[in-house]
C-alpha cells in the first residue's frame, strides 16, 4: 500500500475527526456534492439507490493520496448507515482503477521523520478493513491498471468485476517492501500456490487469469461496463444474489489474442504448486531452478531481481496470513509497515526504480544473506506502537464472498472424491448446476480435471 502525503495536521489520533459523521451525503440528489468539481481525487455521485466513487488522478493512474481518501472514505461511512444508499460502484477514470501510490512523495515525509506517515498509515488499514467489512454491497471495477493499494481496494469488496483491460500486480518486492492491504489474506486463499507466486514475483496478470485466479468474481468486457452499470441502478432487489445474477447476464467471452487466455493453468500450474510450496525463498529459487521451464526460470529470474529481504517477508507472510482472520492480517501488515517504512531497501528501492530508473541495490543482496531467524526477531515478535484499531469489529478466516467467485480447486477436488464415477461432463454439469451463466465455471473445472489425469 503506497500513497503520497499533503500538508496536513496529523488526526487519526482524533477519533472523532476520523469517524465524523455525514450522514446528510447519503441523501445528496444526483448532482455533485457541494463543493465538489472534476478536479477532486475522488468523484462522488448518487442517482436514487445507488452510490459512485470514481478516483479521479488519471494523469497520475489514480494513485491514492490522502485527499483521494478524505474524499470518499467519510461518504462510505455515511452509506453504509443510511437507508437511502442500496448499492455502491467503485472505478476509476482513466487507465485503470489504481495504480498504487506516489511512493517518492511518500518517501520524501518519511526521511523528513513526519509524524504524519503514522496517522495516515493507520486511516489508510482502517479504510482497507471497513471496505473489507462494508454492510452494502460494493461493486468494484477492475477496468485496467490495478495495483499495489488499487489491488487493496478491488479484492476487499464482494463483487470485483475484470474485464480485457485489467492488470493486477502487487509489486512491492520490487521497490523494499511487501504485499500488503490484506493481500495477506486473500493471496494465500487462491487455488494451492497462486497467491505465493504472485506475492514473491509481483508478476502481472490480465482479465482471464484474474478471473480463474479468483481475485475478480466476474469477467464483463469493458464496453458494456456502463450498461452493467445502468442494469444494476435499476434493480428492485439489492441483496447479493439478485446483484450477482445481474453481473453474470453482462458476462461473456472477449477474444482478443493469447494474453486473454487462462494462462495459470496445467503445466505452469504444475510448476507453481511444485515449486512455491517450500517454506523457506532459498528451496522456492532452488526448485525453480531444478524444474528449467522457460516459466520457472522466468520466476526465478524475477526474484532474484527482487529485495531479498522483501521476498523473505512476501513468502512469510502468505504462510501466516492463510492462517489468520482478516482484521488480524492488516494488524500485521500496518505494524510491518511501520517497522519497515524507513529500511535501506524502501529508500533504495524507490530512489533506484523511481528517481535514477535503475537496478536497485540491496542489502542484504543475496537471499542466503537474511537471516530468518533475525528476519523473525526483528519484525515480527514485539509489536510496534500504535495499534490497528477499526470501525468495524470483525476478523472472519473466511472469505464471506467466495460463492460469489470461481469455485475453488478444493471444493472440486472434494467434489470428485466424493463422486469418483462421476464424467468430466457430470462434474462440468454439477458446477454448473451451483453457478447457472457464469462465465468461466467449464474451463475451471476442466483445467482441475486435466490436472488430475
Amino acid at each position: 500500500m503506497l500513497r503520497s502525503l499533503s500538508s496536513r495536521t496529523p488526526k487519526f489520533a482524533a477519533r472523532a475527526a476520523f469517524s465524523r459523521s455525514f450522514a446528510n451525503v447519503a441523501r445528496q440528489p444526483m448532482s455533485q456534492p457541494a463543493g465538489q468539481d472534476d478536479q477532486s481525487p475522488a468523484l462522488i455521485h448518487c442517482d436514487g439507490p445507488t452510490r459512485h466513487i470514481t478516483l479521479n488522478r488519471p494523469k497520475k493512474l489514480n494513485a491514492m493520496n490522502i485527499e483521494m481518501v478524505d474524499a470518499f472514505f467519510p461518504y462510505l461511512q455515511a452509506w453504509e448507515k443510511s437507508d437511502e444508499a442500496k448499492l455502491i460502484f467503485l472505478k476509476g477514470a482513466g487507465r485503470g482503477l489504481s495504480s498504487g501510490g506516489d511512493v517518492k512523495a511518500f518517501l520524501g515525509f518519511i526521511q523528513n521523520n513526519d509524524p504524519r506517515v503514522i496517522d495516515i498509515l493507520h486511516e489508510d488499514f482502517a479504510m482497507f478493513h471497513f471496505i473489507a467489512t462494508l454492510k452494502k454491497p460494493l461493486v468494484s471495477m477492475i477496468d485496467g491498471i490495478t495495483m499495489g493499494a488499487g489491488g487493496g481496494l478491488a479484492v476487499n469488496g464482494p463483487f470485483r468485476v475484470a474485464t480485457e483491460r485489467t492488470m493486477y500486480a502487487m509489486p512491492e518486492t520490487a521497490i523494499g517492501l511487501f504485499p500488503d492491504v490484506s493481500c495477506n489474506f486473500y493471496l494465500p486463499r487462491l487455488d494451492g500456490e497462486l497467491g505465493t507466486y504472485l506475492a514473491m514475483t509481483g508478476h502481472v496478470i490480465k482479465g482471464h487469469d484474474v478471473l480463474y485466479a479468483g481475485i475478480a468474481t466476474h469477467f464483463v468486457p469493458s464496453d458494456q461496463l456502463p450498461a452493467l452499470t445502468e442494469r444494476l441502478s435499476l434493480l428492485q432487489d439489492f441483496d447479493h444474489a439478485t446483484i450477482d445474477a445481474t453481473i453474470n447476464e453482462f458476462a461473456r467471452d472477449f477474444p482478443l489474442g493469447d494474453d486473454q487466455q487462462f494462462t495459470l493453468h496445467g503445466a505452469v500450474r504444475k510448476t507453481i504448486d511444485k515449486c512455491f510450496r517450500h517454506e523457506t525463498a532459498e528451496e522456492v529459487v532452488e526448485a525453480l531452478a531444478e524444474d528449467g521451464s522457460d516459466f520457472a526460470l522466468a520466476a526465478r529470474n524475477t526474484i532474484m531481481t527482487r529485495s531479498p529481504t522483501s521476498v523473505k517477508l512476501a513468502l512469510e507472510n502468505v504462510r501466516r496470513g492463510k492462517k489468520m482472520g482478516i482484521r488480524d492480517v492488516l494488524a500485521m501488515e500496518f505494524d510491518l509497515w511501520l517497522k519497515v517504512m524507513r529500511s535501506h531497501d524502501f529508500n533504495e528501492g524507490v530512489t533506484s526504480h523511481v528517481v535514477l530508473k535503475q537496478q536497485p541495490k540491496w542489502q542484504p543482496s543475496k537471499l542466503e544473506d537474511v537471516s530468518y531467524t533475525q528476519l523473525i526477531k526483528d519484525l515480527y515478535e514485539t509489536p510496534s506502537e500504535p495499534a490497528l484499531t477499526t470501525l468495524h469489529d470483525v476478523n472472519y478466516t473466511t472469505n464471506p464472498h467466495q460463492h460469489h467467485a470461481l469455485p475453488l480447486e478444493k471444493i472440486i477436488l472434494d467434489t470428485m472424491s466424493t463422486h469418483p464415477a462421476w464424467s468430466r461432463r457430470q462434474l462440468v454439469e454439477h458446477f454448473e448446476d451451483l453457478q447457472p451463466y457464469k462465465l468461466g465455471v467449464k474451463d475451471k473445472v476442466e483445467a482441475v480435471w486435466e490436472r488430475q489425469l
